[in-house]
C-alpha cells in the first residue's frame, strides 16, 4: 500500500519509472526537488514541486520566476543537495520521507547518496527507493517485512561488527561482512527476515518482483 503521508525528496538522478516510485511521487503529501530535478518533475506532468533546494545552478531565470516563494536557495558547499532537502523537510516535521531519484547516473553521486541514508535515518523514518527495489538503513536487530523469492542484499557500514541473520537463503552467524559485496545476491524465505547485531551500521536492499 502507498501511503500518501510521506514527505519526498526528489534527487536530481535518473528520474523514477518503475510504477512503484511514481505512484509514491504521485501520492506524497510534499515533494521536495534537489535543484535541477524541479525542471524533470516539472517536464513529467506528474505534479508541481512544493519546494525547490540548493545553489540552484541548475535552474534558469524563467523557471526561477515561476516557481517564486517555492525556491530555497542554500549556497553551502558543506553539504549537498540532498543532505539540504532533507534538513528542510525535517525543519517541516517531516517524519516519513521517502528519497527518489538519487540513483541511476554517475556512479560517485549514487554511492554517496545511498551512503547518506544511514545518516538520516537517525533523524526520521526515511526510506530510498530507486527503478529497481529500496533500500533502508537499520542500526540494531530488526524484523523486515519480505515475501518468500525476494531478493535481498545486506552491506555493513560498520565491517567490524559480527552480524547474523535468519529467514534468507544463506544464513550467517556473528560474522563481519567485511566487504559490500559479502551480503549480496540472498533471497527471502518467508514473509521476514531479521538482521540481528549490535552498534552498527547497515544497509539493506529489498529488489521488486515487478520490472518495468
Amino acid at each position: 500500500m502507498i501511503e500518501s503521508d510521506v514527505t519526498v525528496i526528489l534527487a536530481d538522478g535518473q528520474f523514477p519509472a518503475h510504477p512503484i516510485p511514481l505512484a509514491i511521487l504521485r501520492r506524497a503529501r510534499m515533494v521536495i526537488c534537489c535543484d535541477g530535478a524541479a525542471q524533470k518533475l516539472i517536464g513529467s506532468g506528474i505534479r508541481m514541486p512544493d519546494y525547490v533546494v540548493g545553489d540552484l545552478d541548475s535552474l534558469n531565470m524563467e523557471l526561477l520566476d515561476r516557481l517564486g516563494d517555492k525556491v530555497v536557495r542554500i549556497e553551502s558547499q558543506e553539504s549537498n543537495d540532498l543532505t539540504k532537502a532533507f534538513e528542510l523537510a525535517l525543519s517541516m516535521n517531516s517524519e516519513k520521507i521517502v528519497i527518489l531519484g538519487a540513483t541511476g547516473l554517475r556512479e560517485d553521486h549514487t554511492l554517496g547518496n545511498i551512503s547518506l541514508l544511514s545518516r538520516y535515518a537517525e533523524n526520521a523514518d526515511v526510506l530510498m527507493y530507486t527503478d529497481y527495489g529500496r533500500f533502508m538503513a537499520i542500526y540494531e536487530t530488526t524484523t523486515i517485512p519480505s515475501h518468500k523469492g525476494q531478493q535481498v542484499s545486506l552491506f555493513s557500514l560498520t565491517p567490524n561488527t559480527p552480524i547474523s541473520y535468519k529467514g534468507l537463503k544463506w544464513d550467517i552467524t556473528e560474522r563481519p561482512l567485511l566487504s559490500w559485496w559479502e551480503g549480496t545476491l540472498n533471497e527471502a524465505l518467508g514473509d521476514s527476515f531479521t538482521v540481528i547485531f549490535e552498534g552498527g551500521r547497515v544497509l539493506v536492499y529489498q529488489a521488486y518482483m515487478q520490472k518495468v
